[in-house]
């Protein structure tokens, strides 16, 4: 597979990658902000779940251990990640799924999932990519089905606007703290978007978004 120039690690350099789950679980607060995500996807027996940008696995894993009823994949880019999950996957006996893939070249037919979820992945993306990624996401979603997105969201204090304009130079993080996240994944395809969530992990919030796929489409 080739990933190109445009990829980037979990925590950019890849000798960072094994230091992945600790630094989230510490800094994000993570058992809340992915139970959280988890709630909004509102998942049903027999349904399936993709998680995009899976790294460890941590998501998918608590996907299959609170809904073991529904199939959940995840995939990523980044092999040393993956392994990882792999890894917890085998201990848990949790019977996921994960595949090496890049977020806009999802290896599935269209129409593939009930659910897709996504968190802390599309800042890594250029805006070309996001947009990639936003079009293949509603490709594999079946009519009716919802993606759950977790990321960067627009600041709403001094500190995140001056922390935001410093970060700004970097083009990965415009959409996010403009807060043009929704209109982007409007003009993918999906209706109803919405920022459903915030968690607040300092003067940076992660905001929650979810759309769903019309049910004319596919």
């Amino acid at each position: 597979m080739n990933t190109t120039a445009r990829y980037i690690h979990a925590l950019g350099p890849a000798a960072l990658t094994r230091f992945y789950d600790p630094v989230v679980r510490w800094v994000m607060r993570e058992d809340a902000f992915r139970s959280r995500v988890l709630t909004h996807a509102e998942l049903a027996p027999g349904q399936r779940l993709l998680d995009v940008g899976c790294g460890t696995g941590t998501l998918a894993l608590l996907a299959k251990q609170r809904h073991p009823g529904v199939e959940v994949r995840g995939v990523d880019g980044d092999d040393k990640v993956l392994a990882l999950a792999r890894e917890k996957d085998e201990r848990a006996g949790a019977g996921v799924r994960f595949e090496r893939a890049l977020a806009w070249a999802l290896p599935y037919p269209d129409g593939t999932f009930d659910r897709v979820v996504s968190t802390l992945m599309f800042h890594h993306l250029t805006a070309d990519d996001k947009q990639r990624t936003a079009r293949e996401i509603v490709r594999v979603l079946r009519p009716g089905g919802a993606l759950v997105l977790a990321d960067l969201g627009s600041p709403r204090s001094a500190p995140g606007r001056a922390l935001a304009r410093a970060l700004f130079r970097a083009s990965r993080f415009e959409d996010h703290l403009a807060g043009r996240l929704p209109a982007l994944l409007a003009g993918a395809g999906l209706s109803e978007v919405a920022e459903v969530d915030q968690h607040d992990v300092g003067p940076l919030p992660i905001a929650v978004i979810r759309g769903h796929k019309p049910r004319g489409d596919g």
